[in-house]
């Protein structure tokens, strides 16, 4: 049975697949904006947004959980000085996905995933 199977497996073994969400969340953070499959970006999205609604309020306790989630500590002090005051009064949905065509040489969907 294939109960509780929400999350996408990206045909990797569950801890290469953690290394590459946490790996996408701290491109995203660095650099606001990445161009990525469809799948991928929608698994990112739920991930990095729980991260900036514990960034929004920047206690030292969810300034350390932050680290432990993405793994590195200049991507959570970004994220906790720059990019979650900008979203201080907004309730979510911090996370853009714009789909864009498929890649030429093997036709997977790709998008782009960006803070709104």
């Amino acid at each position: 049975m294939n109960h509780h199977s929400k999350k996408r497996k990206f045909g990797r073994k569950m801890n290469q697949r953690d290394a590459l969400v946490r790996s996408l969340a701290r491109s995203l953070v660095l650099h606001s904006r990445i161009t990525t499959t469809t799948a991928k970006a929608k698994e990112l999205r739920p991930f990095v947004e729980k991260l900036v609604t514990k960034a929004k309020t920047g206690t030292l306790a969810d300034r350390r959980l932050i680290i432990t989630k993405i793994g590195g500590e200049v991507e959570a002090d970004m994220l906790v000085t720059t990019i979650a005051p900008k979203y201080k009064t907004r309730p979510g949905g911090y996370l853009r996905i714009i789909k864009l065509p498929d890649r030429l040489s093997d036709a997977a969907p790709m998008a782009v995933i960006e803070f709104v």
